[in-house]
């Protein structure tokens, strides 16, 4: 089972996606900021398709609806712009934290061809 992931984590392109994190937190903070500046959206005028002309309360009812509708869009779109910018900062950490991980992993690698290379000159040494 470990084969299969480890195959596809080499196939990652580590680099890439270390190089392009700071951009992608970059743009998820655009985002939140442009979110937070922009007005209102203008007020969405459709043509009345009944034939009838509806009545003062049918149209106030309709108005309330459609604004408690925006108001709810409007409140999803900011909690998903506040994911996104969640998720880039958290992508920054994972990617922080992978340059970590490999940075050790070279230097017990070679700490650990150093130890071998000891080991081969002490066992070189008791026997010759």
């Amino acid at each position: 089972m470990a084969i299969p992931w480890l195959s596809a984590l080499k196939v990652i392109p580590w680099g890439d996606v270390m190089s392009h994190a700071p951009s992608v937190l970059e743009k998820a903070r655009d985002l939140m900021a442009r979110k937070g500046t922009d007005a209102a959206p203008p007020p969405m005028a459709t043509a009345n398709v009944h034939d009838d002309v509806p009545s003062l309360g049918e149209l106030k009812n309709r108005l309330l609806t459609a604004n408690a509708q925006i108001d709810a869009l409007q409140q999803r779109q900011t909690q998903l712009a506040q994911t996104v910018r969640d998720l880039a900062e958290q992508n920054a950490a994972l990617v922080s934290a992978v340059s970590g991980l490999r940075q050790t992993f070279r230097w017990m690698v070679g700490g650990l061809v150093l130890a071998f290379v000891g080991l081969g000159v002490v066992v070189y040494k008791l026997l010759f």
